[in-house]
């Protein structure tokens, strides 16, 4: 039964997550966090903090990665199926599809409408990450119990993909790289 949970989850978040891996994330905690509880918050925003830092797309990462945690290796075969049978399905439609009427006004009109959406689910997921980063799952917000810093590494992080234009890779290294110091800073 839990092989069948975890297709049909996936299989969802395959159907439903257009823009890519970051779009798919809402949906990920849907199903993961909220529906099946299979992930607590504080687990989900390390899955996806391994996703990113894996080669591969986020979904089929985290389809890999919840699908091992909740029913071994056959679990993340099958949860990684899930993830990817409706895009197989889709391209190859969509292929065909596209083009045989690729200079039609209305389609460009649809895919012209889809990327607000998009942007809107990203920005959600977005936003949820950093709450619970800055004030852990389920806690009020509030100067008190704000994790100062995870507040210090972000800015840096974020002043160093913006202004200096670093390597994303190496400015995840460095935010790991701190967060360790930190910690071992605080354990001393």
């Amino acid at each position: 039964m839990i092989y069948l949970q975890l297709f049909l989850s996936f299989l969802q978040i395959g159907l439903f997550s257009f823009g890519g891996g970051y779009a798919a994330m809402p949906l990920i905690q849907g199903q993961v966090v909220t529906q099946h509880g299979w992930l607590s918050m504080e687990e989900f925003t390390d899955l996806i903090t391994i996703s990113q830092m894996t080669p591969g797309p986020i979904a089929v990462n985290s389809a890999t990665f919840v699908g091992i945690k909740i029913a071994g290796i056959p679990g993340a075969l099958v949860a990684t199926g899930g993830c990817i049978l409706p895009s197989c399905v889709i391209v190859t439609l969509i292929a065909k599809l596209y083009l045989k009427y690729r200079n039609m006004a209305m389609l460009q009109g649809v895919l012209n409408s889809l990327r607000p959406a998009v942007v809107a689910m990203i920005a959600s997921a977005g936003i949820s990450i950093l709450l619970t980063a800055f004030w852990g799952s389920g806690a009020a917000i509030s100067l008190l119990g704000t994790n100062w810093v995870l507040v210090a590494i972000f800015a840096v992080c974020l002043v160093l993909l913006q202004k200096f234009k670093m390597n994303p890779i190496w400015v995840m290294v460095l935010a790991g790289v701190l967060k360790v110091l930190a910690a071992l800073v605080a354990g001393a």
